[in-house]
């Protein structure tokens, strides 16, 4: 039987100071440095999940909300919302966050990453163990992403 685990067992938080470097030629947020702090994040997520290396195998949704400009503190929340035999879906949620503590959403994404064993074959994973509605339900709409993207092959 497969060892179950809660999404706050591998809850994950990313905290970047915006600086020039990551900025494109309007002045913001350049979008692949974001697409890039949400994969580490989706990794991390997903390592902590299921105690193996994993690899990003799908990006089903990237949405880009509002801007973030130089300097702002920009923060990556990231979760498990779906598992199944060797892949876990993450969703990762990120946030201007203002010096009142206070949060703007600025993108929310969905990765799905897979478990690899050591010789790099995809392996299994721990089951989600669900303990709210708010849980149930977004593992609700990952198996119909999920499914959808099978449909689509």
């Amino acid at each position: 039987m497969r060892p179950t685990k809660k999404v706050s067992d591998s809850y994950t938080e990313q905290v970047q100071i915006l600086t020039q470097q990551n900025m494109n030629g309007f002045g913001r947020l350049f979008g692949g440095a974001l697409m890039s702090w949400i994969d580490i994040v989706a990794a991390v997520v997903a390592r902590r999940h299921s105690n193996r290396n994993v690899t990003t195998a799908y990006v089903s949704e990237l949405s880009f909300k509002a801007p973030a400009h130089a300097n702002d503190t920009v923060i990556l929340c990231g979760h498990i919302c779906y598992v199944g035999r060797t892949s876990m879906d993450v969703c990762v949620t990120s946030y201007v966050e203002n010096l009142d503590g206070t949060r703007l959403l600025i993108n929310n994404a969905y990765l799905t990453m897979v478990a690899m064993d050591e010789n790099d074959v995809p392996c299994e994973v721990p089951l989600l163990e669900i303990e709210t509605e708010e849980q149930r339900l977004e593992y609700e709409e990952a198996l119909k992403r999920r499914n959808m993207r099978k449909r689509d092959r």
